[in-house]
């Protein structure tokens, strides 16, 4: 038996339960009840529809737009990023024997755009760095934190990520 046609009968269903009557009452105590089942002594109200609205499609504009117009569209195309992860080191990975540089991956959706900027804190140490993938000097054994964010032209962060905490273990030599 094919399943589409009682799919729709269902959805038919479910709609006609969406504009159903409401009915109001109050009872003996003074409590005011609501049901889509009438009772006795109850009155039938209306309830107006929801408000609803659709956002405009990005990139259409109506054939009289004006340049003001154009220039608040411009300002409201600001990127805004969805997710900052660092992809590696991974949270609570231990490395080892790494001679002090670390190799940072950043994984930003969407990309980088043109004038933001990645700033870093290592230890709690701010410093900004080029692009996504880079390297911090001068990592050395222990417990460490590593968390991102991105600045947009004017030094406003937009996105942070977690902090990363990641170990760095040192063979020793007997």
């Amino acid at each position: 038996m094919e399943t589409r046609p009682i799919l729709v009968l269902l959805g038919l269903l479910a709609t006609g339960a969406v504009v159903a009557d409401t009915w109001t009452w109050t009872d003996d105590e003074g409590v005011v009840h609501y049901s889509d089942r009438p009772h006795p002594g109850a009155e039938r109200i209306a309830i107006a529809e929801p408000n609803t609205s659709q956002s405009p499609a990005r990139g259409r504009r109506s054939s009289n737009a004006t340049s003001q117009d154009d220039d608040a569209a411009d300002e409201g195309d600001a990127v805004r990023y969805n997710s900052l992860e660092i992809a590696a080191p991974g949270a609570e990975e231990t490395l080892w024997n790494i001679e002090g540089t670390l190799s940072v991956s950043l994984s930003l959706s969407p990309a980088l755009q043109p004038g933001h900027q990645v700033r870093v804190y290592f230890d709690g140490n701010p410093q900004i760095v080029s692009g996504t993938s880079f390297q911090l000097q001068n990592v050395y054994r222990g417990v460490h934190n590593l968390q991102a964010e991105v600045l947009d032209e004017t030094g406003t962060m937009m996105i942070r990520s977690r902090t990363n905490r990641f170990y760095v273990q040192q063979s020793t030599v007997r």
